[in-house]
């Protein structure tokens, strides 16, 4: 398999980690570097918020905390779709720019609606062993997300 599909691999098996709350099998995806933020931009105040921001160690607090959060228990589903992916041989890493639909469904009724638009901007370690997420960047254009969900995107 050639390198992009390796690192479109990467991105889309990080989806469906977090989609199956396998948190544990996300955080394997990930370098020992890793660093995790969800930011917007705001253009009420003109600014860009960061709403998450998180290393490795940080993201594994997070994801051990959230039983204990009262959260929307609504399953989420994400769709990425990789639009570019551009290799750096000399750093070993690639940049990825992915862009990102969220699907809520409901428990009771169990409609389906889309909850979330933005972008994935991945920085992908390379290597030997495989491809490793070093940096994720979701940025999001939806700025109303409601209250009571605390699982990453």
């Amino acid at each position: 398999m050639d390198s992009r599909n390796r690192i479109s691999e990467l991105i889309y098996q990080s989806c469906m980690e977090l989609d199956d709350k396998n948190f544990d099998g996300f955080l394997n995806l990930c370098d020992t570097d890793f660093s995790y933020s969800i930011t917007a931009y705001s253009p009420e105040i003109r600014k860009k918020m960061t709403w998450l921001e998180h290393d490795k160690e940080g993201m594994k607090t997070l994801f051990t905390n959230l039983p204990r959060h009262n959260s929307d228990k609504s399953p989420i589903t994400r769709h990425a779709t990789v639009q570019m992916v551009k290799e750096d041989p000399a750093k070993n890493q690639a940049e990825v720019v992915s862009g990102l639909q969220v699907f809520r469904t409901q428990l009771e009724g169990g409609a389906t609606e889309l909850f979330a638009v933005g972008r994935m901007y991945d920085t992908i370690k390379l290597d030997d062993d495989g491809p490793k997420l070093l940096n994720r960047n979701i940025h999001l254009e939806t700025r109303m997300l409601g209250y009571g969900y605390h699982i990453p995107f």
